[in-house]
């Protein structure tokens, strides 16, 4: 990276130009100073280390990804863009990054977009070889990372002595995952964008992450970091999951597994918001494992019938509230002779006894797993 930006910073020295580099996917791998004209979108990448997708597929549409040698680009007002020289940086034919001029008061002469084309192929050279340090260091971690979440005593080592975590630091797993549909590439994308802006913000927790097929794993160490941290920087809609701290970074499995757990009640559960930590979970922390065909005979039947809903509601109202008939009627700002009338009528319909401290606890537990298996969702208070 070093050599990258000193060829970078002594490019622009010559041409007395500012100048941005970027890898093929036009993440910002390095740029000069900023003295000169400069746009909306040179601005924002240097902010945040990429481009937005309309002007990635602007520059791709005008022949960025296919040209061999300088490409002069149009500007585009619409999206905030100045015209640009568009040198891309090419080994052995592979295509590895774009360096970047805005060619605009002045237009750059044919002097200068040489002498440019002709710094290419160092830029090339030092960029391929970042690349493979890069990309060798990333696929070690991963390995170390997937091994750690699967228990693997010697996956921690490998991560303390190639300094990605510090010795003796407690760590906290949280699990973003979509609250509901299919997970995709897009999806992936997101959350592999996302927890690489988490990681360089978070940089003092030497957080590492993974990106499994259907949900995101960050770990940090010292004191937990609030989910909004990773709610705030994936661009798709998620539900995050904190395990309890573990002392050493060998005992992270056991994080991770209460952080997906929790991820899990939270998208299954409407009512928990957008993030569940599995020490405030309750009940729902031994509930996860169980068939929800071990519900009790009487909610059966009041799930049945969309028209018993409000019934249910008031029965669980009334559970949650340790069977208050007074703190029920007022948090379902109901009449105390309705809320009589309607405690009678579940009683009659799942033919059971609340006044039977078994049977509520039976349907305690049956309304709670008919939540997370999404049979039973209220619309009221109830949670």
């Amino acid at each position: 990276m070093a050599d990258l930006q000193r060829i970078v910073d002594e490019l622009a020295a010559r041409l007395d130009r500012p100048l941005l580099l970027e890898d093929r996917l036009q993440r910002v791998v390095a740029y000069s100073e900023q003295n000169g004209v400069m746009d909306d979108i040179r601005r924002d990448s240097i902010l945040r280390r990429h481009t937005t997708p309309e002007v990635r597929q602007w520059l791709r549409d005008a022949g960025a990804h296919d040209s061999p040698g300088p490409l002069r680009t149009p500007g585009a007002p619409h999206l905030g863009l100045l015209p640009r020289l568009c040198v891309p940086v090419r080994h052995e034919a592979g295509l590895l990054g774009f360096l970047w001029f805005i060619d605009a008061s002045p237009a750059m002469t044919a002097a200068q977009v040489a002498e440019a084309a002709a710094a290419a192929p160092g830029l090339a050279l030092a960029l391929f070889h970042e690349s493979l340090a890069t990309g060798l260091a990333s696929q070690r971690e991963l390995e170390a990372v997937t091994g750690l979440l699967l228990g693997e005593q010697d996956a921690a080592r490998q991560l303390i002595e190639a300094g990605a975590f510090p010795q003796g630091q407690p760590v906290t797993a949280l699990v973003a995952k979509p609250p509901s549909g299919e997970p995709d590439e897009a999806l992936r994308l997101a959350l592999e964008q996302g927890l690489l802006a988490v990681r360089r913000r978070l940089s003092g927790h030497h957080p590492l992450h993974l990106v499994r097929y259907d949900h995101a794993v960050l770990l940090v160490a010292g004191a937990p970091v609030p989910p909004d941290e990773l709610h705030a920087a994936v661009s798709v809609p998620v539900v995050v999951g904190v395990g309890r701290p573990r002392q050493t970074l060998a005992e992270a499995a056991g994080s991770y597994a209460e952080a997906r757990h929790a991820a899990e009640v939270a998208a299954r559960v409407h009512g928990l918001g957008r993030s569940a930590r599995w020490d405030r979970l309750g009940v729902y922390r031994m509930l996860t494992g169980l068939p929800d065909q071990e519900l009790h005979p009487g909610l059966e039947l009041l799930l049945a019938e969309d028209q018993h809903l409000p019934l249910l509601e008031t029965l669980e109202t009334y559970l949650d509230l340790a069977g208050s008939a007074v703190a029920t009627s007022r948090a379902l700002r109901l009449h105390r002779t309705s809320l009589y009338y309607r405690l009678q009528r579940v009683e009659e319909l799942a033919r059971t006894d609340l006044k039977d401290g078994g049977e509520r606890l039976a349907l305690h537990l049956s309304l709670k797993l008919a939540r997370l298996s999404g049979r039973y969702r209220p619309r009221g208070f109830a949670k």
